[in-house]
């Protein structure tokens, strides 16, 4: 696999500033990338171009075995009208029974399913979107702040089973919070104000999986990096 941006340029019509100018950057395996930044440098711009959702950007985004991308975001609303069971059972396939079930235990929104999406927390609410996204085919899926609201506790174990169930999938996975993606992504794209060159600063991530020992020195060394490239 291969996802590959060339030289991405960006400003919103109307604007004399530009979100990104040459934003190059390239991933070449599977598994949990993240896009690290402040605010307002651009990470939700980015993956709506990724998915299509912005257009009239320069550059090239060129792809290998991957057709499907996927965004996922917080505050993603549903009807309030149906029960989250019947909106999952619309958007899933059949064969993916076995999946659904598997991923609403490890959520821990069993006893909601019969609930309306109104009446959930604010975590449950993004632990459900996030199962909807996970039952449907995909080979990228961007999360941005999509575990936002659900306790560090629960958003390790989610993250974990995600990476154990879905090995040959790509994610970015955009949060703001360092610890967390220094722990558990393979690569940290540090995005960067727009005059700063290059825009994109990599971090090898610690990738942690489960049953994987990470010694203390070593995260903070990889937090320390992400700090520094910020």
């Amino acid at each position: 696999m291969r996802f590959e941006c060339k030289n991405i340029t960006f400003q919103y019509p109307g604007s004399d500033d530009h979100v990104f100018r040459d934003l190059s950057f390239k991933i070449t395996e599977p598994g949990f990338h993240a896009i690290f930044g402040p605010s307002g440098v651009g990470k939700t711009s980015f993956a709506k171009i990724v998915t299509g959702d912005i257009q009239g950007f320069t550059g090239d985004i060129q792809t290998e075995s991957m057709k499907t991308f996927l965004y996922s975001y917080n505050l993603e609303r549903l009807p309030g009208w149906s029960s989250i069971e019947n909106h999952i059972e619309k958007i899933m396939p059949s064969k993916r029974k076995d999946r659904k079930d598997e991923l609403v235990d490890s959520f821990g929104v069993r006893e909601q399913m019969d609930s309306r999406f109104s009446q959930l927390s604010l975590g449950q609410q993004n632990r459900v979107n996030l199962i909807r996204y996970l039952l449907q085919d995909f080979d990228l899926l961007i999360m941005d702040e999509s575990l936002a609201n659900v306790d560090e506790f629960r958003r390790e174990k989610i993250i974990l089973k995600i990476k154990d169930m879905f090995p040959e999938a790509c994610f970015l996975y955009i949060s703001h919070n360092v610890i967390e993606v220094s722990r558990f992504c393979k690569h940290i794209l540090v995005f960067r104000d727009n005059r700063k060159n290059p825009q994109i600063q990599a971090v090898r991530g610690q990738n942690y999986s489960t049953g994987q020992i990470i010694e203390k020195k070593d995260l903070e060394l990889t937090m320390l990096e992400i700090m520094n490239a910020s």
